[in-house]
C-alpha cells in the first residue's frame, strides 16, 4: 500500500514544508488539485459535497497544479505529486501536454497526471471551451498528452481536436502515468480502457465495493486486468492499520488522507504546527506499521 498526502485551500507558504515532512513520513505522494475560477453567478451544485455547496472555494488559496509542483520537487527529492484532479478538457490539450511534460522533466518523473472533467460549466465558458461533448474531448485530450509527451513526431486527427505532426522538447525519459477521476460509468470506463489508474473522489462509502468492482469488470473487457494498475481511494479505513488491510484485499493500490476537513466556508486558521503533528502521527502509527 502507497500513501498520499493531501492538504488544500491553506496558506500556500506552508505546501512545501508539508511536502517535505510527508517525504520524510513515508508517504509516496502528495495530491495537488485543480481550481480555475470562482464565478459570481452559477447555479451548477458541486458533486462531492451533502448539499451541493460550492463555496467553500470562495476566497480560498489554490495554486495551479504545474506552477506548484516544480516548486515543490524542488523543495524534495522523493514524493511524487499527483494532481487531483487536472481539469483536463478545460484546457487546451497540446498546451497541457507542453505542461506536463516541463513538470515531469523539472521533478525527475515524480509527476502522475491525474484527470477529469470539471463539473461547472463556468470553467469551459471562461477557458474558451465548449461544454458540449467534454467527456470526448477528455478522451482525445488523453491520447494528444501520452502522443506528445513520449516524444518524436506526433499527430491527432480526431472529431474535436486536430494538429498536426509535430513534437515537443522536452519530454521525461519515463511515461507519465494518467489516472482517470469520477464515479460515473463513461469515467470508470475511461480509466479501464485509457488510464494507467483511477482516481476514487470520496462519498459514500457504502458506494466503494460496487465501483471497483465495475472497474475490474470493465477492465477484463478491455483485456487489461493483467496490466499494471493504481487504484486510489479515499476513505475512512486508511486511518487505520486494519483498515489499510481491508482496502488492500480489495484491490486498493494507493489511500489518499488528509486531516482536516476542506468543505468549509470558514477560513483555515491552523498553522503548521497544527497541520505537522498529525501528519507525523499518522506516519508513525500507520506508515511505519504497514510498509
Amino acid at each position: 500500500m502507497r500513501f498520499t498526502y493531501a492538504e488544500t485551500l491553506c496558506d500556500p507558504t506552508y505546501l512545501a514544508p508539508l511536502a517535505r515532512a510527508a517525504e520524510e513520513g513515508g508517504f509516496d505522494s502528495f495530491s495537488v488539485p485543480d481550481s480555475l475560477i470562482y464565478p459570481a453567478e452559477s447555479a451548477t451544485p458541486y458533486p462531492y459535497t451533502p448539499d451541493g455547496d460550492r463555496r467553500f472555494l470562495e476566497d480560498k488559496p489554490m495554486i495551479e497544479p504545474f506552477t506548484l509542483i516544480p516548486w515543490l520537487a524542488a523543495a524534495t527529492e522523493r514524493i511524487r505529486f499527483t494532481t487531483f484532479v487536472v481539469k483536463a478538457p478545460v484546457r487546451a490539450a497540446v498546451l497541457l501536454a507542453k505542461q506536463a511534460a516541463s513538470a515531469a522533466v523539472l521533478s525527475g518523473n515524480r509527476l502522475r497526471l491525474g484527470v477529469g472533467i470539471s463539473p461547472w460549466p463556468e470553467d469551459f465558458a471562461a477557458l474558451g471551451q465548449p461544454w458540449e461533448r467534454r467527456g470526448d474531448r477528455l478522451d482525445e485530450t488523453i491520447a494528444v498528452v501520452r502522443g506528445l509527451t513520449a516524444g518524436g513526431w506526433f499527430e491527432h486527427h480526431g472529431e474535436l481536436i486536430d494538429i498536426d505532426r509535430m513534437k515537443i522538447c522536452p519530454v521525461p525519459d519515463m511515461p507519465i502515468p494518467i489516472l482517470v477521476g469520477g464515479h460515473a460509468d463513461r469515467a470508470l470506463r475511461r480509466a479501464a480502457t485509457l488510464g494507467d489508474g483511477w482516481l476514487h473522489g470520496g462519498g459514500d462509502p457504502a458506494d466503494l465495493p460496487r465501483l471497483l468492482d465495475r472497474l475490474a469488470e470493465l477492465r477484463r473487457e478491455a483485456g487489461r486486468a493483467d496490466e499494471p494498475f493504481e487504484v486510489h481511494v479515499i476513505s475512512l479505513d486508511a486511518y487505520s492499520v486494519d483498515g489499510v488491510r481491508r482496502l488492500e484485499d480489495m484491490g486498493v493500490t494507493d489511500v489518499v488522507v488528509g486531516f482536516r476537513y476542506p468543505y468549509t466556508r470558514e477560513p483555515d486558521t491552523e498553522s503548521l504546527g497544527d497541520k505537522l503533528a498529525p501528519l507525523r502521527r499518522f506516519a508513525d502509527e500507520v506508515i511505519a506499521r504497514v510498509t
